[in-house]
């Protein structure tokens, strides 16, 4: 899905946010995780099986509100073969719900192994003429910091309507992001010119809405860097994490935004996929509701900074 179609989901739904689902134990309802034990004993593939059960359920109560899901490798790989396998199979699914689906992997190499990385997530392999896609992405978290050397094997991918996009880390959410981020580089702050870079790669990139296919990571807990950067770098897609348990807000990532209301995607996780830990009263047997009940009010809390038109 390429981010002219993003986009047009995002107008569709008049919902400029991304579902992350970046499940740890902690955070699914207890019933679910005791279900997984009574079945499969306590191991990792009972683990696994109470991610796939938490984060389908979600998928499905949340189709008719966010256009796309983020999922956080990390959580999913921290369960070794089992959460990978669960983690590749939710991808199909959420495509198959019609999501935007980017994955959140933050890959980083040079030379053949950001080749082999690249090949890995948007191509495809064959074995005795069968077909494997591995990875049923639109997009994936990528970090730039190593240069040209780490990003232009993903290239290829984003070109001639494989309607593939790569997420590159601008600005960070973080507080210490600073440390490297926002240091002077000659005339430039360091993460311009990594923006600088984006806008470079971007050639032949741009689709109808006007976005490259190199989307810019700029964190919602910076609401100044956003606004200077959103006037400087007018072609480039920003997704905005750091919603909600971060400590940004809808009048922070107002900023990310055209005068229409184009331009971004907001995520959030915790404060959705979490939201029934909210309620002390609360077992987790309500989890898609309170799931719901926070999407909802993300969506209407930055549509009253932001008119999607």
């Amino acid at each position: 899905m390429s981010i002219d179609a993003l986009q047009t989901r995002i107008r569709k739904f008049k919902n400029p946010s991304m579902l992350g689902l970046d499940p740890t134990p902690e955070l699914i309802p207890p019933h679910l995780i005791e279900a997984a034990y009574a079945q499969y004993g306590p191991t990792l593939k009972a683990l696994g099986e109470a991610y796939r059960v938490f984060c389908t359920a979600l998928l499905d109560e949340l189709s008719d509100v966010v256009p796309a899901v983020k999922l956080q490798s990390a959580c999913f790989e921290a369960l070794g073969w089992e959460g990978v396998k669960v983690m590749q199979e939710l991808m199909v699914y959420a495509k198959e719900l019609g999501y935007y689906v980017l994955l959140d992997s933050m890959r980083g190499d040079v030379g053949n192994i950001a080749t082999v990385y690249a090949r890995s997530l948007f191509g495809e392999f064959e074995a005795q003429g069968e077909i494997f896609r591995p990875y049923a992405c639109d997009g994936v978290t990528i970090n730039g910091y190593l240069g040209s050397d780490g990003i232009t094997p993903f290239l290829p991918y984003l070109q001639d309507n494989s309607q593939k996009n790569i997420f590159l880390i601008i600005k960070s959410s973080n507080k210490s992001s600073r440390e490297v981020q926002d240091l002077i580089s000659g005339d430039r702050i360091v993460h311009t010119a990594m923006a600088d870079l984006a806008m470079r790669w971007s050639q032949n990139l741009f689709g109808k809405c006007g976005y490259s296919e190199i989307v810019a990571v700029v964190g919602a807990t910076h609401p100044q860097t956003l606004k200077s950067l959103r006037k400087r770098y007018d072609r480039l897609f920003f997704l905005v994490p750091g919603y909600g348990a971060q400590g940004g807000t809808a009048r922070s990532v107002q900023y990310a935004f055209d005068r229409f209301g184009h331009g971004a995607i907001v995520s959030a996780s915790r404060s959705i996929i979490a939201a029934w830990q909210k309620d002390e009263a609360s077992d987790g047997h309500d989890y898609l509701q309170a799931a719901r009940k926070s999407a909802e009010k993300m969506r209407d809390d930055i549509l009253k900074f932001v008119t999607v038109l």
